[in-house]
């Protein structure tokens, strides 16, 4: 192995930033980037990869090390890509990451320091990795340790010390940058949320806005219709020919209400799930019933929120007209592939269902979830009647 590092002589600004696509999580849009795209971008990028292979092909790594370096390199590999892709969404890695990320550095480190020369350039695709799925801080920790490997090992393996500050600068540069990017994306990924909390709270308000004005609507219309049918009543007590007249009125009022109630519900027929979880409280506690809400996750989107919200208030309104409970509980967890609503009390158990199993408004919802791809589950519990709903929160893309 040449000890002047002569394969990067003249690769000024290796590695470039176009050959890791995929590791910035985003097109310039909103969007989510999709494991595919991330795999088809890890694809591109490992090209630089090249180097520690031309040292095996071209003979300057040869016997037991070729081999070894030959495996060792495929695994760094599929873990690299598998440490990419683990998390499901950018931005929320899980332990399997962290696991995935520390083996993939050892091996990456114990590769660099076994082989130097191009096998320098396995600390760069940590660099990334630790950039993009470790906090801040820490990847500023990791950021380092890897400039400090290149640095020793360079050194170390006799390696020309302006190859060296390549790497290292290219370990700071791109560490730097990928952390920005990492910080950017996160932050769009949080005002999305907020958009959809300020959508869902201005929707909301939208609905209430539609409640006054229906009440407002049916008030006018109502003390008009009492007060035309008593005036009606009167004249026809007296045999006038008004009467008839009054009535007429009355009707021409009655359909005219009924128009613009239709009308006016259009938009408030639809509650969200925290609108009917605060009625299901009022009225479970009007019935005398304690009642627990527990809310962990993510909240629903769109139209899963609607369903929830349907369910909500069918399994509570079974709670109330049959189960005789003293006690509910209401729990909704929404995790990254499913949201899930449980609904419990202690009240008659199957019998809530009467003789005839469960009613049409339980088979309703059970059609329209299992429309969604989701699953309903009801039964006896362990202290009464026990009603759990399950549905991907990909249905809110085909609701």
């Amino acid at each position: 192995m040449s000890p002047g590092f002569p394969k990067f002589s003249g690769f000024s600004g290796f590695p470039r930033l176009s050959g890791f696509p995929a590791l910035v999580p985003g097109d310039g849009t909103d969007e989510p980037p999709s494991r595919l795209r991330r795999l088809a971008g890890i694809s591109i990028g490992l090209v630089y990869l090249c180097f520690p292979v031309l040292e095996i092909v071209t003979g300057e790594v040869t016997g037991d090390r070729a081999l070894w370096g030959g495996a060792g390199l495929a695994v760094f590999v599929c873990l690299y890509a598998a440490t990419v892709l683990s998390p499901r969404n950018f931005g929320d890695p899980t332990r399997t990451t962290y696991w995935l990320l520390g083996v993939t550095t050892l091996l990456g480190v114990g590769l660099a320091v076994a082989f130097g020369g191009g096998w320098l350039t396995l600390p760069i695709y940590l660099t990334v990795l630790h950039s993009m799925a470790l906090r801040p801080r820490t990847s500023v920790a990791g950021v380092l340790a890897m400039g400090l490997t290149v640095v020793v090992v360079g050194l170390l393996k006799g390696n020309d010390p302006g190859g060296i500050l390549v790497l290292v600068l290219q370990v700071v540069t791109l560490g730097a940058l990928f952390t920005r990017v990492r910080n950017t994306r996160m932050l769009v990924t949080r005002l999305r949320r907020a958009q959809e909390e300020v959508a869902r709270l201005a929707a909301s308000e939208e609905r209430l806005r539609i409640a006054r004005d229906l009440h407002d609507l049916l008030g006018h219309s109502l003390s008009l219709i009492v007060l035309k049918s008593e005036l009606a009543g009167r004249l026809a007590e007296n045999g006038s020919e008004r009467a008839v007249a009054e009535i007429r009125d009355i009707e021409a009022v009655a359909r005219q209400a009924l128009v613009e109630v239709r009308e006016a519900v259009t938009g408030y027929r639809q509650r969200g799930l925290s609108g009917e979880l605060d009625g299901a409280r009022a009225a479970l506690e009007a019935a005398g019933t304690r009642v627990t809400i527990r809310l962990a996750g993510t909240p629903p989107p769109g139209a899963l929120d609607e369903l929830l919200g349907w369910a909500v208030r069918e399994g509570v309104t079974n709670v109330i007209r049959h189960a005789r409970a003293t006690r509910c509980e209401i729990e909704v967890t929404g995790g990254e592939e499913a949201t899930t609503l449980d609904i419990v009390d202690d009240g008659r158990g199957a019998a809530s269902h009467g003789p005839h199993g469960p009613g049409s408004g339980l088979a309703g919802l059970t059609e329209r979830v299992r429309a969604a791809g989701g699953t309903v589950s009801a039964g006896p519990g362990a202290t009464g009647f026990a009603l759990r709903i399950s549905v991907p929160r990909s249905a809110a893309s085909h609701a």
